[in-house]
Parts: C-alpha cells; structure tokens; sequence
C-alpha cells in the first residue's frame, strides 16, 4: 500500500487486548499516556491503561481532557502540548475525531508519533494526513502524519451513541459525489485521478453504505463495514497527501459553515452532518449536469460572459461584505483556480468533448438525491438544512458563496463557469422546489 504514515492496524471485534503487543510493536522501549476524555476513558481508555500497565509498558499518569466544552480547539492544543513537552511518552489517544485531531497535530509539535484506539466510526480522520483544528476563528487543516498505529473494534463503535455513527455515514456517503466531482476535474485537466486512491475509497461504498438502519441500529457488521470505509478513505487521502479522494463540492458547504461559526441550538454542529447537507446539494447539482445540453455548449458565449480577474476580485468582495476572513480565504482559494479566458476555452472544450463517455460513468456514480436523503434519514443524520440550523435562504447563500470557497474543482464550478448557476438554483430554490424558499 502507498500509505506514508501509518504502518501497522488491527481491526476486529475483541481486539482491544492487543493494544500492548501494537504498542510494543511500535514503539519498543518507549514510555506510554492514554489520552482521552471522560466518556472515551470510561469505553475504552481505562482498559488501554489496564492493559499497558499488565503488560510492563510504562506509563505516565493518564491525560484526561475533561472540559465539558472540549472540541478541536487551538486553546486544547496548547493544553496537549504543554504536557507533552513535560514527557517523552508515547501519547496513545482513545476516543474519536476531536480526541485524534488533537493528540495528531500535539504528537508533531512535539516530534513524535502516535497510536489511536478508534470508539466510534463518527469521521475517515483516523488514518488521514493533517489535523482539522479552528484557530483563531477559523477551521484549518494543519499538516502533520497520521497515526504510526491503528486499532479499532467495531464492537466498542456499535456500542457508541448513535449520532456518531450517523456522522460517519454522512461523511461516507459523500464519497459518492466527492467521486463524482474528481471525474470532472480529472476530464478538465485540474486534477488527474489517482489510480490507486481512487478505487481505494470508491470500490467498496456500496456494501458499506446499503444498511444505513442497521449502522443506526448499532449491528457490529454494518458499523464494522463504516469503519472500514472511513479508515481506507484516510489511507487513500494519505497515498496523495490530499483530501481530494474524500472531498468534493459537499465538503465546501462544510468549511463555508464552520467559518460561519455556524451552530444549532446553541451547539456546534458535527462535521458529519454539515457534510451530509452538502451531499444533498452537490447531489441535486449533479442531477442536474446530467440533463444538462453539454453537448450543446456555447463555448464562446461562456468565454464571452467570463468575469475578469479584477471583476471576480470584485465579486468576492461584494458577496463575502465585511468578513475579513472570508474574503481573504476566497480570494485566495479563488486565485488558485482562476483561468482566464483562454483557459475557460480548454477547460470547456475538453470536457465537451468527455462528456459522452463521462457522463454515463458520473450516471453510475452518483446515488439519486431521494435515495440520499432516505439514507441519510434512516441513519439518523439530518436530511434537511434546518436540522443543522441552516434556513433556506441561507443555503441559496450558500450555493453562491461556493465557487470561491476552494481551489479543488467540483461540480459547481461547471455550473458557474457554463452560466448554468442562477437557473439551477431557481429549480431548486424556486416556488415548488424542494428547497422552495417562497
């Protein structure tokens, strides 16, 4: 496997008494900290300690982050780091994304490496490179390895609340259109497929996504059959050292709203939840794309209507307003994709001549939007934006927010750049809609 991090897992029911041999494995001769928080000590942490302890492992005294608002935080990261810098122990985190994202980005700021005990299949962060922490306001991506080690049993992730396993199915599933969306980047140049990472995540999503009531339902198999999922999305993101394998369009509604702050009765909201959201939508543009009269394209009336640096530039500034962040975000993330109109010429001209044969394998791809949203409610996740606090009219915002918000070219970069942009949104914003906001 072209993994560049993690070099040994342990996955199964029962295979918690080997967090000591995987330790031993590893880290042969090197003092071990359990880090956790109060819930996943109680699961799982406090048998890890248990276990190290019999098996002649030492050990400082447990790191319990026990902040009843503990969330991937830079204020926790100082916290982790503080203590690591006091000891040259091995941090072995027990617990999920938060306590991995922390414990991932601590361990390199302090020049070692880690082991994770997975609790719950709630994220595809467990084996994935870079740790999403908010910083100063802002949710970022921080480069750093992922775990040297893994062991996950679905036994104990069954067994968690069923609102993680419901965040991890959402964060699959959009795997679908994240699929999707790296077909079209790869027909217009922007970003080639990787022929290893992309069957990695794509080829086995089926089977993992079939029984979202039986996840819900907490069936060792099919929580199992997530996890896995999610783990080999982290490996794949890993061979590339990007999140593009598991990423798409439905991944930048999530960073529009964790910028935002957005929040739903008074709580954050979870990453899988926001995501499952931008599934729906990336879902419903995909419907779209392919009625649309590719075909038929005027590629010079595109070239024609194509915005300037300066009048994109402007664009970004009127829509975004005040936001200083967000503006700097997208006009960053913007410049990085932006073409001129030569380069719109390429770009639509070579997915014009793809799309025959690219859109029957996007037709393949793609999960019909009710079928979606009939997952994504059978598992317990949100299936429309007021569930996560998003009012409809914040979502049409939303929609025309995106096309700045990355530089990873999706699905509503077509839309934008074929002038398609307003007539989609009016299906599906418009009186009658689905998301009818009149």
């Amino acid at each position: 496997m072209r993994t560049t991090d993690t070099r040994a897992v342990i996955f199964g029911v029962g295979t918690l008494p080997r967090v000591s041999e995987l330790f031993t494995q590893l880290f042969p001769g090197n003092r071990a900290v359990v880090v956790a928080d109060p819930n996943t000590w109680r699961v799982a942490g406090e048998e890890v300690h248990r276990l190290l302890e019999e098996a002649g492992i030492p050990q400082d005294a447990p790191c319990l982050l026990t902040d009843p608002s503990l969330y991937a935080e830079w204020r926790f990261i100082e916290e982790l780091d503080t203590l690591l810098a006091g000891t040259d122990a091995i941090p072995v985190a027990v617990g999920s994304g938060v306590i991995n994202d922390l414990t991932k980005l601590s361990s390199h700021h302090n020049g070692r490496r880690y082991l994770i005990v997975g609790t719950a299949a709630s994220m595809d962060g467990y084996t994935a490179y870079g740790a999403s922490i908010t910083k100063d306001g802002n949710k970022q991506t921080f480069d750093c390895p992922a775990p040297l080690g893994l062991l996950f049993d679905p036994s104990i992730a069954a067994a968690a609340p069923a609102e993680l396993s419901a965040s991890g199915y959402a964060d699959l599933i959009a795997k679908i259109p994240a699929g999707a969306d790296w077909m079209l980047a790869d027909a217009v140049g922007s970003d080639p497929i990787d022929r290893f990472a992309f069957p990695l995540v794509q080829d086995d999503l089926p089977e993992a996504l079939s029984d979202p009531a039986g996840v819900h339902a907490g069936d060792v198999t099919k929580v199992g059959q997530l996890a896995e999922g999610l783990i080999l999305s982290g490996f794949a993101m890993q061979a590339v050292q990007s999140s593009r394998p598991a990423s798409g369009a439905e991944h930048q509604f999530s960073h529009l709203w964790d910028m935002e702050h957005l929040r739903c009765n008074g709580a954050s909201v979870s990453h899988g939840f926001k995501v499952g959201i931008g599934t729906l939508a990336s879902t419903a543009f995909f419907e779209m794309l392919l009625e649309a009269p590719v075909e038929q394209l005027d590629i010079e009336r595109c070239v024609e209507a194509w915005r300037s640096w300066p009048e994109t530039e402007s664009d970004i500034r009127a829509l975004f307003g005040n936001d200083t962040e967000l503006v700097a975000r997208a006009l960053k993330e913007t410049r990085d994709k932006y073409v001129g109109k030569e380069g719109l010429r390429e770009e639509l001209s070579r997915l014009k001549a793809a799309w025959p044969e690219l859109r029957e394998r996007i037709r393949r791809q793609i999960i019909p939007f009710g079928e979606v949203q009939r997952r994504l409610q059978l598992v317990g996740a949100p299936y429309e934006p007021e569930q996560i606090g998003v009012s409809r009219a914040r979502f049409l915002e939303a929609f025309r927010k995106i096309p700045y918000m990355r530089s990873r070219y999706s699905v509503v970069d077509v839309a934008f750049r074929c002038g398609w942009m307003e007539s989609w949104l009016e299906r599906l914003f418009g009186p009658g809609c689905i998301w009818s906001i009149h």
